[in-house]
């Protein structure tokens, strides 16, 4: 996690080392919603195994919106930063291992430290300008192209992931999916 952090926002060692001791290994099993709608997340998490994804419910029908792994955060952001109910879920895919740290206590080391404040300040942003660009290859590409996009991004979430969740995410119907996994090179 420390190469992963230092790449958004360098952080004299020591501060970076006390900030890191507070995260704490958790654990979930395939399939595991860890944050339903309603509920507030109340940690973030640093993905060190598995695969996860957000989705919303809509007339019984997943509407996937991300995916994570590693190595990258986790969690439901906006209900995070805020502290308000997510409008949304977070399941496992895989089983997976992560380590966390409360809101309360990631709060107070940037309050403490400035340069962690700045370096999560800047991870918001590189997350406000990947929702952006997903907004954007949603509403302009079609449906090749987006699968491209994808392709060339996570090819290898193709064998992991099942193809109803990457069609859901790729906003395409399943059979279009396949189609365009056996006619288009990877």
């Amino acid at each position: 996690m420390k190469d992963f952090l230092s790449q958004i926002h360098s952080v004299d060692d020591a501060v970076l080392e006390e900030y890191l001791s507070h995260w704490k290994p958790y654990g979930a099993p395939k399939r595991t919603i860890m944050t339903a709608p309603g509920e507030t997340e109340r940690h973030l998490y640093f993905v060190m195994e598995g695969i996860q994804k957000s989705y919303y419910l809509h007339d019984d029908k997943q509407h996937v919106i991300a995916f994570t792994y590693p190595p990258s955060f986790s969690g439901i952001p906006e209900s995070f930063l805020t502290q308000t109910p997510s409008k949304y879920f977070l399941e496992t895919i895989t089983a997976s291992q992560f380590i966390r740290i409360s809101y309360e206590k990631h709060q107070q080391l940037m309050q403490e430290h400035r340069p962690i404040e700045t370096l999560f300040r800047k991870a918001t942003e590189y997350l406000l300008i990947g929702m952006i660009h997903r907004h954007y290859e949603l509403m302009a590409y079609d449906i090749e192209t987006r699968f491209k996009a994808f392709t060339q991004r996570s090819s290898h979430l193709l064998n992991i992931l099942p193809q109803k969740d990457i069609a859901s995410y790729l906003r395409i119907d399943p059979t279009n999916l396949s189609k365009l996994l056996n006619n288009v090179k990877i």
